[in-house]
């Protein structure tokens, strides 16, 4: 048997579920696991469905739900659960999110397969190469911002990445790059936002005697740091706690909202709904 993930969203009407599951259950196909959801507030319904089908049987599914399509509008994805996703992570000077993924990976709590790190800066390489990763310098200049994105473009296309992951990547990415991989990028930052920007935000969040520290993970588009929210994790601060501590509570929220972020892409987890993202955990 071979085990996959369909993920599906379209209008909202009668027989969606009873239309795909009959269409697996002609093909002797099993489920694990189904997870639906109806918004009402756009009349869209989303559907993520993991199942064992017998071996062979791909090209026939994708027929099967291909015919479905027509007859309800249904944008589809259907994804083998034996291909991991390949990640190709950037990141700049702190390493706390590199290190966090790097981890999970290795020892099997994130099923991917981190293929390379990129960075402006050559301070990770010795991180990244102790895990048998490659890495690549790619230096950054405001006039050389576009020739360094086509490098990580020729990484992504040379590696076949499937997710690109700024793990405390501070470069802003081109309209232009956004637009070529929509989905297929996630970044981490403080969850201060829209408060609190630009330099040191910590002390500036200590300064107005914040009581919670946060971090969110999003899809990249073009709006800066505005994309599809995909996980957001918060702890408690007080009056005792320096700019240090805090940011030390949040290098830690980070590393989980992160990792939760892109176990849940690559378990085909995440459904965009406009500026929204549904998520099946």
């Amino acid at each position: 048997m071979s085990e996959y993930v369909l993920t599906l969203s379209c209008p909202d009407r009668p027989g969606i579920v009873a239309a795909v599951s009959g269409a697996l259950a002609q093909r002797a196909c099993n489920i694990l696991e189904s997870q639906q959801f109806g918004d009402r507030s756009t009349g869209r319904f989303f559907l993520r469905i993991q199942f064992e089908a017998p071996e062979g049987l791909e090209d026939a599914l994708r027929e099967a739900f291909g015919a479905l399509a027509g007859e309800f509008g249904l944008d589809w994805n259907l994804h083998d659960r034996a291909v991991r996703s390949r990640v190709l992570i950037l990141v700049s000077k702190y390493g706390h999110c590199l290190n966090d993924l790097l981890y999970r990976q290795r020892s099997g709590l994130l099923d991917v397969d981190v293929v390379a790190v990129a960075s402006n800066h050559p301070d990770m390489r010795p991180l990244t190469q102790s895990y048998g990763i490659d890495y690549h310098h790619l230096p950054v200049t405001p006039e050389t911002r576009a020739a360094q994105e086509a490098e990580i473009m020729a990484l992504v296309e040379h590696y076949q990445a499937d997710l690109i992951v700024l793990a405390r990547y501070m470069q802003v990415l081109s309209d232009d790059f956004c637009a070529k991989l929509p989905g297929r990028v996630i970044n981490i930052h403080h969850s201060f936002l829209p408060s609190f920007k630009g330099a040191r935000p910590y002390h500036q969040a200590h300064q107005r005697g914040v009581k919670l520290i946060g971090a969110t993970a999003h899809y990249v588009t073009p709006r800066l740091d505005e994309g599809p929210i995909i996980e957001q994790e918060v702890a408690r601060v007080d009056h005792t706690q320096g700019p240090e501590e805090l940011m030390a509570v949040g290098r830690d929220m980070e590393c989980l909202a992160l990792a939760r972020a892109v176990r849940w892409h690559a378990e085909h987890r995440i459904l965009l709904n406009a500026e929204r993202t549904v998520v099946f955990r």
